[in-house]
């Protein structure tokens, strides 16, 4: 069953992103409960729980791997 993220919500439509490629849906058509970061099934626009909770421990690893990088020099936070 293909997969894709749910990236943002922009007014009344959903921005996917399928394949590395941006498609939109609208809003409605998704569940009440979708939000950024979600993992959908494609076919059905079902919430996939166990597959967002896996995106967003790889996304948080890599978020930790990330800041034990020495800050580039500058006067600035991200």
């Amino acid at each position: 069953m293909p997969k894709v993220t749910l990236d943002r919500f922009e007014e009344e439509l959903a921005v996917l992103i399928v394949d590395g490629r941006q498609v939109t849906r609208p809003r409605k058509d998704l569940p009440p409960e979708a939000r950024e970061g979600d993992v959908l099934d494609l076919e059905t626009l079902t919430v996939d729980r166990a597959a967002t909770e896996r995106l967003r421990d790889e996304v948080g690893q890599a978020r930790k791997r990330a800041m034990k990088k020495t800050p580039p020099p500058g006067d600035f936070d991200l």
